[in-house]
């Protein structure tokens, strides 16, 4: 009797593809809309800040000279000088978006650096040593580390934005909690996932809530009080869920979604007793020097402001002296031509999320790109969905905005982007619909974080994935499962919030 096949998830590049062939669809019914722009300006840390957001009021559609409203089509091939970039493009063109500072190059760059210096400190072989060492320490008591671990970086995302800084944390904490019997998704949940359940509920953070503050014309940092109170509850619903999945992984390992790839780090351990493993002199220093990269950078992005391409340097500054500590004491048996060899191993093994990165900003592309002033299928839907909202009841309005900044984060996942391109329409929509503006940015905040620990189009996310060899479709299944007990309790949070005239 044949075994019935079980469904098998399809492959990251596969669902992106299939939303940018979505997206081309859409394409062909909805036309195209453009706004004007203004700029604005808002107090923050006793400085004044300008930014430039779109006008709500100014938005109309790209007419023809007949008068009719115009769609355009995505081709499935093309060039921009020759019917704009096309289906088949997408690769490329979407690895080829922006800057380095935070778009698609960027964020693909920082992940290949982030991913070869961490090579290097791995082929010394000083973060094996050092989680041996823990396990030795910590035996009987390793579950206490997932609370510590979860406040500490959900703090890193409410105070200073903490985002893709979690990235390197992850290739330390997964083997870390494998070895301790646990899995990946542990592990990521501690780093990465907890930098973003602060991100959510932040009191302060002066990438995302400042700047939607501020555009939505507010008191900069205002309604701490509310969202401190928010911060420990969602926090603490982290912790929770965490240490009860992490019990239930201890019991029956191979009912984790990551059972598969987790063995090659089980593999690795298994050949490997605590006594046998030394930890020297020179594999401290390594040690020391992680401890340090991770100080200068968190002194770097509060005291200096620093972003993606001070933070990069960082970490290969951090690489390059562990190789050379590696050399000099012969870690590994360490040659001077390692350290290029580990680079490049490391750098390739998060090649996957770089393309990833380049590929979900495809989907953006395909929808006319993110500019206000041009006519996109983008600013269409972003119009049609704020005028939609106007004809609901407060309360339902509030949950509305909070639903729709969800959705929107699958479309433009950088968290001030998105404030630019939805606060000024969502903030003079809370005073007609009846909310306070403080309202409409918490839906902001709950809307944008939360989702980012799932939606494929997060280059953060990938680059996590894939420090953890864990693929997204398998990470989505466990995943499901915790957003949907954060969209309950943000759910009640705008309720709350409108009932309490949150101000």
């Amino acid at each position: 009797m044949e075994k019935k096949k079980s469904f098998q998830m399809p492959h990251t590049y596969i669902i992106i593809f299939f939303v940018i062939v979505l997206a081309a669809v859409l394409t062909l019914f909805i036309p195209l809309g453009q706004y004007e722009t203004k700029e604005i300006t808002y107090m923050q840390n006793g400085s004044e800040k300008t930014r430039t957001v779109l006008d709500p009021d100014s938005f109309r559609y790209v007419l023809d000279e007949n008068g009719n409203k115009v769609t355009k089509a995505a081709p499935i091939f093309g060039t921009e000088d020759f019917g704009g970039q096309g289906i088949l493009n997408f690769v490329f063109e979407g690895m080829t978006v922006g800057d380095k500072n935070g778009t698609a190059v960027g964020i693909i760059a920082f992940i290949l650096v982030v991913g070869g210096a961490f090579g290097i400190v791995l082929r010394t072989g000083a973060v094996e040593s050092g989680i041996m060492k823990v396990i030795e320490k910590t035996e009987g008591r390793e579950i206490l580390l997932i609370p510590i671990l979860i406040t500490l970086f959900s703090l890193g995302g409410a105070v200073f934005g903490m985002g893709e800084e979690a990235i390197p944390f992850v290739m330390i904490l997964v083997p870390l909690f494998i070895a301790l019997g646990y899995d990946a998704v542990v592990g990521i949940m501690c780093s990465y996932v907890a930098t973003q359940i602060g991100f959510g509920s932040s009191w302060m953070n002066p990438f995302s809530l400042a700047v939607a503050q501020g555009v939505a014309g507010i008191p900069v940092m205002s309604g701490a009080g509310f969202r401190i109170v928010l911060w420990v509850i969602f926090t603490a619903t982290a912790i929770i869920f965490t240490m009860r999945y992490a019990v239930k992984i201890k019991k029956n390992p191979q009912s984790s979604v990551a059972y598969e790839t987790d063995q090659y780090y089980r593999d690795d351990f298994s050949s490997k007793n605590k006594e046998d493993v030394p930890f020297t002199f020179g594999h401290k220093l390594v040690i020391l020097t992680i401890v340090l990269t991770m100080a200068w950078t968190i002194w770097g992005v509060i005291a200096e402001g620093y972003y993606i391409p001070e933070i990069a340097s960082q970490f290969f500054v951090m690489g390059l002296v562990s190789g050379i500590i590696g050399v000099v004491f012969k870690l590994n048996d360490m040659k001077v031509n390692d350290i290029a060899k580990s680079f490049d191993k490391g750098a390739a093994e998060l090649l996957g999320a770089a393309l990833c990165v380049g590929m979900a900003q495809g989907i953006i592309i395909i929808l006319g790109g993110t500019s206000a002033t041009e006519g996109t299928v983008l600013n269409t839907i972003l119009h049609s969905i704020g005028e939609g909202m106007k004809n609901f009841p407060p309360m339902l309005s509030a949950w509305l905005m909070y639903v729709f900044q969800t959705i929107f984060n699958f479309f433009v996942v950088s968290g001030s982007g998105q404030a630019a391109l939805t606060m000024p329409i969502m903030a003079p929509l809370a005073d007609i619909v009846g909310v306070s503006r403080q309202v409409s940015v918490l839906a902001f905040q709950l809307g944008d974080a939360f989702s980012n620990f799932i939606v494929p189009t997060s280059g953060c996310l990938l680059g996590a994935l894939a420090a953890a060899r864990l693929d997204w479709g398998k990470w989505a299944k466990f995943q499901i499962k915790f957003q949907a007990v954060l969209f309950v309790f943000a759910s009640a949070a705008m309720v709350i919030a409108v009932m309490t005239g949150f101000n």
